[in-house]
């Protein structure tokens, strides 16, 4: 992982030969669930277009969302860009302190030392280095097997096409620690997004990536574990005009505040 830490990455062309690798860790060519069936696993990627060792990982998590290869989880990939290699040559276009800060919470949360790219944070539960590609995998496949809290997300009217409206309900809590406070979150994210660097430790390279974390907005705080339906609200969020809308997707998640668990998600391409 690379940061304020050494880097270590894997080569492209590696990275092709270990994708058959990880077949027995539940992957496989066609997914036989239907995608409706499957279960919706967040894979937030820490990362950044001025780290060395960050493009195996967006790779990575391209083709996972590309592919879709596990036959239990759907893979809602998440890219995050930090903003603390700015300073080193090359400024990430995609990069926030938003997003550094959020991982920042996560490792207090998660008890992951220094915060370093690339990172994975698969349902705000497992972390691990977002280039190896077994523990990614495992880590995927075994969040998809438990429980989770159902969550429905629906695009509403609006007055104006970039200021979308969005109805989020929440069914019964499942699987949520005790005393912690679940919220509600809403984000926007873009596929189809690449640099040309040329400058920092990527120079020269064109690096394209997964779905890029454009917005994030709180919704609302969840009931009582016990109600029937946890929440049940709506809420507008801005888009940018730079945006390619056909490329937009909402997501909307379930996220406890102590522990940082997802226990819910739901997705939805943006209608034009």
């Amino acid at each position: 992982m690379n940061s304020l830490l050494p880097k270590i990455g894997i080569p492209a062309i590696l990275l092709c030969a270990l994708i058959p690798a990880v077949v027995h860790h539940g992957l496989a060519q066609t997914p036989k669930v239907p995608a409706a069936n499957r279960t919706p696993v967040l894979v937030e990627l820490f990362t950044s277009e001025g780290c060395s060792s960050c493009p195996p990982a967006d790779d990575l998590l391209a083709r996972f969302e590309t592919e879709q290869p596990f036959n239990s989880a759907d893979v809602v990939a998440l890219e995050e860009h930090v903003d603390y290699f700015n300073h080193d040559g090359w400024i990430d276009p995609f990069s926030s302190a938003d997003w550094t800060q959020r991982q920042f919470t996560y490792d207090n949360a998660l008890h992951a030392g220094t915060p370093s790219t690339p990172q994975a944070i698969v349902e705000g539960q497992r972390q691990l280095v977002g280039n190896d590609i077994n523990s990614l995998a495992a880590a995927i496949r075994a969040v998809s097997e438990l429980p989770q809290t159902p969550v429905t997300l629906l695009q509403k009217p609006s007055n104006s096409p970039d200021d979308p409206q969005f109805a989020v309900t929440v069914g019964k809590l499942v699987g949520a620690t005790e005393k912690d406070n679940p919220e509600v979150w809403l984000l926007i994210s873009e596929s189809g997004l690449h640099s040309a660097v040329d400058r920092g430790e990527n120079a020269g390279h064109d690096l394209h990536h997964s779905s890029v974390v454009r917005a994030l907005k709180k919704v609302g705080v969840t009931a009582l574990a016990a109600s029937p339906q946890a929440f049940d609200g709506s809420t507008t969020i801005k888009l940018k005009s730079g945006w390619k809308r056909e490329n937009l997707r909402a997501v909307a998640l379930v996220q406890e505040k102590k522990s940082r668990k997802i226990l819910g998600a739901a997705v939805l391409p943006l209608a034009n």
